[in-house]
């Protein structure tokens, strides 16, 4: 990586650095990941930037609360049992709850396009009506792990039961193609809201500029216009919400009225993950283990029934209006390491996509780990989830290596995540060929995951 601008800060460990190295040379690292994640902290959680994302994010809250697992655990707990008090009644987890005391035009869409106070079963505080994916129970059981202590286990006790509720849902309101897996109604709930992945089931969206013109646009007054979605895909983004909304986000009939529906192997892997820890936080509390474990040996046979690809070794999603997997090649592929349950065929299939030139992760990473092919010809360094490199998708790709025993390329990964942030600050995301810090400034979940890299 080039451009560094931190020369104060050391650029990572050789693979295979272990905690010790850490505590001195990573000493302002640490420094500059306490304050970002102090400074984002707002009384019960924490937002993602004080720029651009002024509310509470459901799967970024998930990677904060690890953070704080190793500076202050109460504010793990706070920050997931914040969230979760916003569950609606069908054990839906909202990806955005809105801060009343945020002004109504700090972000587009605010509460009021949302409008869940008129929809049976929401919570009584403004939410959206979408989800992310449910990496929640990954993130609880992590953080426990990490500082186990009586709060802990008295919050785990607590969380266990909405934990369940929400894999609940996924399980059964949203199981539109009736094959196990989870579907997503819009590119907002895969979390790679703008990846090439949704290219072609975005295609098949109206285009009306017009609903886009009714609205101003946030996103671009914190960041460059070229490294956002177009205004064509917010436009279309914008209605995909309408019509869900114009439902009262109910998940009935879906297959018939909605625009956009997607089986997607992040929001999938996340979900037989969470069964796992699910299992793991049951055997904490004395809950029965088994039927998590069950769950989850199911959800990975889903995904590799419906998701994975034999002819290019590499997960896709599914696109339910065609029938038919998705053509790039993305980031997303990868994420099923993260099943523990992951034959060694699929395993040894996606390293080789992993290690190729399309995303090179490697013992020593050359560059960061970027969110699509870099061979592409639609590969944009610049342009949200078009290519740039992400702290939470390496922190979720280093976890499935570990999981599955490749600690070598964990490392190398593990020490380009050191790098980044070393050279560039808590950016929001990065350059993937120079490693420039993105997108907004003082990011959290980077901030967050960087202490827990830092930790091993």
């Amino acid at each position: 990586m080039v451009n560094r601008t931190v020369p104060s800060v050391s650029s990572g460990p050789a693979p295979g650095g272990g905690a010790g190295d850490d505590a001195g040379e990573h000493g302002p690292l640490r420094q500059l990941a306490n304050a970002t994640l102090d400074g984002n902290w707002e009384h019960d959680h924490t937002v993602p930037s004080r720029t651009l994302y002024p509310h509470q994010w459901s799967w970024d809250s998930a990677f904060i609360a690890i953070g704080w697992s190793h500076l202050r655990p109460e504010r793990a707990w706070s920050e997931l049992t914040s969230l979760f008090r916003a569950q609606w009644r069908d054990g839906r987890v909202p990806h955005i709850v809105f801060n009343p005391l945020v002004p109504g035009g700090a972000y587009f869409p605010g509460s009021g396009f949302w409008a869940s106070a008129e929809v049976e079963g929401a919570p009584p505080m403004a939410t959206s009506g979408l989800v992310q994916p449910p990496v929640h129970a990954l993130a609880a059981w992590h953080a426990y792990r990490r500082a186990p202590s009586a709060e802990g286990h008295a919050a785990l006790r607590r969380l266990y039961p909405r934990l369940v509720a929400q894999q609940r849902y996924l399980a059964t309101d949203r199981d539109v193609g009736g094959a196990g897996l989870a579907s997503i109604v819009h590119p907002w709930e895969s979390g790679v809201d703008n990846s090439p992945a949704w290219d072609a089931p975005m295609s098949a969206v109206p285009d009306d500029p017009a609903l886009l013109r009714a609205y101003r646009r946030r996103d671009t007054v914190h960041a460059a216009a070229a490294h956002r979605p177009t205004d064509l895909d917010y436009a279309r983004y914008v209605a995909i919400v309408t019509a869900y909304r114009a439902g009262g986000y109910r998940d009935d009939g879906l297959i018939d009225r909605h625009p956009f529906l997607v089986e997607c192997p992040l929001f999938n892997a996340a979900r037989g993950a969470a069964e796992q820890a699910l299992a793991g936080i049951a055997g904490e509390i004395g809950a029965d283990p088994g039927p998590h474990r069950e769950r989850a040996a199911r959800i990975t046979e889903a995904v590799l029934a419906r998701l994975y690809d034999p002819q290019t070794g590499t997960f896709r999603p599914r696109d339910l209006r065609t029938d038919r997997l998705t053509p790039a090649r993305t980031v997303l592929g990868l994420t099923p390491l993260i099943l523990p349950d992951l034959p060694a065929r699929q395993v040894e299939a996606v390293l080789a996509e992993a290690t190729s030139g399309r995303f090179g992760l490697a013992t020593r990473m050359a560059r960061p780990l970027p969110s699509h092919d870099r061979t592409a010809a639609d590969f944009e360094p610049l342009r949200y989830w078009r290519g740039p490199s992400w702290m939470n998708i390496n922190w979720l790709v280093r976890h499935g290596l570990l999981t599955h025993g490749r600690e070598g390329l964990a490392a190398g990964l593990r020490a380009s995540m050191i790098e980044l942030v070393g050279a560039a600050g808590c950016h929001e995301y990065f350059h993937p060929d120079t490693g420039v810090g993105l997108g907004s400034p003082a990011f959290s979940w980077t901030a967050a995951l960087l202490l827990d890299v830092l930790a091993d």
